[in-house]
């Protein structure tokens, strides 16, 4: 398994990763994106700051990057930045298929990225992850898969995934939305010739969104290795925007809301990686405080008190706008 080396580590950051969502691309929905991004977002501006981000993590610790096909140029930006470093043998990584990025670097696009679970994009998107990874990719997860997808019941996709991990490459899924247990529990019933055809899963959980932690429970007790994305929900848990009862620990702490949001991810006995999908040097250095903060019972009850209905909490998610 690719994330055994991180089970291992001795400096913490290590079960922190780096995601790529907000830096591939020039809209996300990530709140005070004018704030933390160059002014004209062109491809050569979010190169660089890919790269600034991803020396910064690496020296400080951070071994798993995340991105996806539908991250704009992410993979591209990664693997130029892989394709100089040959000797950073220790760094696991991800991708995701199953979107196709459809903005052609426009903020205003009416439609960003168009979902498809088919084999098909799975092949098509299989080859263009290869031309720009090679092979240091670690991990291929089904992006955003939910009760509803197709790539839980087709069988000839399951035989190619399998087929991807005799390969050597760990085969895993991520999951979006209210249902987000469902999905994790169905997945894990997924086989093929007997063995289970996942390794990995990804879901969102934070202080507001907590409704996956049970099937990511049992997901971990199954062997999977669990990564944990939004965990300051897009934003909505850092700096300003926190929480009163955030920023009062924070400010206990000596770190940023944003931290506090970050342990209370790796206090789960279940996560082994949480995200930061930090797009400043500034932001990655605030997140990679959270394994120092200490969430004693009585922090973490006043945390528990701010958790959201999740039909809620994923319809305010699907109002914020692609800066």
């Amino acid at each position: 398994m690719p994330f055994t080396a991180l089970a291992t580590a001795t400096t913490p950051t290590a079960h922190i990763g780096l995601g790529l969502a907000a830096v591939g691309r020039p809209g996300y929905i990530n709140l005070h994106r004018n704030r933390d991004l160059p002014e004209g977002r062109d491809a050569e501006a979010l190169r660089a700051r890919t790269h600034e981000l991803l020396d910064a993590a690496y020296a400080q610790g951070v071994r798993y990057v995340d991105t996806a096909r539908s991250y704009g140029r992410a993979e591209e930006f990664l693997g130029e930045w892989l394709d100089a470093r040959p000797s950073f043998t220790d760094l696991v990584v991800g991708s995701k298929w199953g979107y196709t990025y459809t903005a052609d670097w426009s903020i205003e696009a009416e439609v960003h990225e168009v979902k498809d679970h088919s084999l098909a994009t799975f092949e098509r998107q299989r080859a263009e992850t290869r031309e720009l990874l090679g092979d240091r990719l670690d991990l291929y997860q089904i992006h955003s898969l939910t009760p509803d997808s197709p790539a839980l019941a087709d069988k000839e996709l399951h035989e190619r995934l399998a087929a991807l991990a005799a390969e050597g490459v760990a085969v895993g899924f991520s999951t979006s939305g209210p249902a987000q247990a469902d999905a994790i529990r169905a997945a894990l019933a997924v086989t093929v010739d007997g063995d289970p055809l996942f390794r990995t899963v990804q879901a969102t959980y934070n202080a507001l969104e907590t409704s996956a932690a049970p099937a990511l429970a049992e997901a971990h007790d199954a062997g999977l290795t669990v990564i944990v994305k939004e965990g300051m929900a897009n934003g909505r848990l850092a700096g300003d925007e926190a929480p009163a009862v955030f920023q009062e620990i924070a400010a206990d702490a000596g770190v940023g809301g944003d931290a506090v949001a970050l342990a209370l991810v790796l206090h789960q006995p279940w996560a082994g990686v949480v995200l930061s999908g930090a797009a400043t040097v500034t932001q990655l250095a605030g997140n990679l405080h959270a394994p120092v903060v200490d969430l004693d019972e009585e922090r973490r009850a006043r945390l528990d008190a701010l958790v959201e209905d999740p039909e809620a909490y994923w319809r305010h998610r699907a109002t914020l706008p692609w800066h």
